[in-house]
């Protein structure tokens, strides 16, 4: 569902598509937010609201994701024995990742010069009417 209405005219469900794909997109959000530090999941799960993430983001499809980042060597991780509570994964980014960040930048820069051309042809098309 997209965020600016959740029907259409006909009351069916919106059918624009809804944005990026949420977890290819989760991948470069996850990677720069453990360039900036290591964290645990719980941590990473609360600062990908600072990228659009719903705060009802599924924990699973965060965990899911942080492994397939680290069975390709992009993250790293270790249990963590904090005092006084049960031991948790901490997350770390290793050079691979970091160079996969890096990639990642241009992509995204490619993407928003092309969303760019199009917001502004759809801007001159629909500004002309009023």
């Amino acid at each position: 569902m997209c965020d600016h209405h959740s029907r259409d005219k006909k009351g069916s469900v919106c059918r624009c598509g809804g944005g990026l794909p949420v977890e290819k997109f989760m991948q470069p959000c996850l990677l720069i937010l453990l360039k900036q530090h290591s964290s645990h999941g719980y941590d990473l799960i609360q600062q990908l609201a600072e990228f659009g993430f719903s705060e009802r983001l599924d924990p699973g499809s965060v965990y899911r994701t942080l492994r397939r980042l680290e069975d390709e060597g992009l993250v790293t991780s270790h249990w963590d024995v904090g005092e006084g509570g049960p031991a948790r994964r901490l997350y770390s980014l290793s050079d691979e990742g970091e160079e996969m960040l890096h990639a990642w930048a241009v992509h995204i820069r490619q993407q928003r010069k092309r969303m760019d051309v199009f917001l502004e042809r759809y801007q001159s098309l629909f500004s002309k009417e009023n």
